[in-house]
């Protein structure tokens, strides 16, 4: 059997999320099978091409609802997992068919994809998770951003936090794919060892601190809320808690930043603040209102490259609304 497996890419939880599901599958589905594994991107526009639906089976891990036919299992965990109101209904249906209900599946309460399908796969179908705790373990630190500190997420000591700048960072696209079924293997450190990951890091350490002097320059803190851009700049992504480390009493960030592919707003609140979450604005919802999604507490929203001016109206919209709910959220 050939299985292909479609993941949020440049993304630590996606790759997780699809290493997972792997060894899930293979322990206790069907052994035999051959895993392919195919990055999806939030982007203007359509999203899946039914055309890149080929395997016997086909997955997607983190990433938007399909309805296409041809989707055999669907795992993801963010609030804004569907794009319209008929694959959210298309979801129902599934899940009232005792079929259907078997291979998709939608949680916004957990943290991460991966410990999601790792819940899933123990629970339903008897798949022992306990061989990887760790990754686990990372997976609900970097996507649910539980850094104990802004330091321990920007300095980047532990080896998660090294891949994954290396994922975020990539333009390989053979990379991705060839790290995800390590990544359930071996330990996170063995892996970032490894001969074709190893000498990623350093080029890449030393553009992360260019990235947060460059984010040092153009951020402006008011109200509780940064803002950023760095369109100008040939920059394809940067972490996220530049921000908060250096203004660590901001509720909310939002950048403005463009890529190849997109011109992209990511709306982000500060995980270490000390407001009260229940006054804190949803921010899943906000970027929905232009075309984006996301979590609660993190979001963003893709435009075309040359939807520049789109961007910039959203992203000055967002950070009014935001700066008008003051420094408590």
């Amino acid at each position: 059997m050939r299985v292909r497996v479609f993941y949020h890419d440049k993304c630590f939880d996606g790759a997780c999320s699809s290493s997972m599901f792997t060894r899930f599958h293979r322990e206790c589905i069907t052994p035999n099978a051959t895993y392919e594994y195919h990055g999806l991107v939030h982007r203007a526009g359509a999203l899946f091409d039914e055309a890149d639906f080929t395997g016997d089976e086909n997955a997607i891990v983190d990433f938007k609802y399909s309805s296409s036919p041809r989707i055999t299992w669907w795992f993801d965990h963010h609030l804004s997992a569907f794009l319209n109101d008929a694959d959210r209904a298309h979801f129902e249906a599934c899940r009232r068919d005792p079929v259907g209900s078997m291979r998709r599946f939608c949680d916004p309460k957990y943290t991460s994809c991966t410990s999601y399908i790792a819940h899933i796969a123990s629970t339903k179908f008897g798949f022992d998770t306990k061989p990887l705790a760790e990754l686990i373990h990372w997976a609900d630190i970097v996507d649910g951003a539980k850094y104990e500190t802004s330091k321990a997420a920007v300095e980047m000591a532990e080896p998660a936090m090294k891949l994954t700048l290396i994922i975020e960072a990539t333009q390989d696209p053979e990379f991705i794919p060839r790290l995800i079924p390590l990544l359930t293997e071996m330990p996170l450190q063995q892996v970032l060892e490894q001969p074709f990951v190893a000498p990623l890091l350093p080029p890449l350490l030393e553009r992360h601190a260019t990235a947060t002097e460059l984010i040092r320059s153009r951020a402006e803190e008011r109200d509780g809320t940064i803002f950023f851009d760095i369109t100008d700049f040939p920059l394809e992504g940067y972490n996220k808690f530049i921000p908060y480390y250096l203004y660590p009493h901001a509720i909310y960030s939002i950048g403005l930043s463009k890529s190849s592919f997109r011109t992209k707003v990511s709306v982000g609140s500060n995980p270490w603040t000390t407001s009260d979450p229940n006054k804190m604005a949803n921010l899943a919802t906000i970027c929905e209102r232009y075309g984006g999604g996301g979590h609660a507490r993190v979001g963003a929203v893709s435009f075309a490259p040359d939807h520049e001016v789109e961007a910039r109206a959203a992203a000055r919209e967002i950070v009014a609304e935001l700066r008008a709910r003051g420094p408590q959220g």
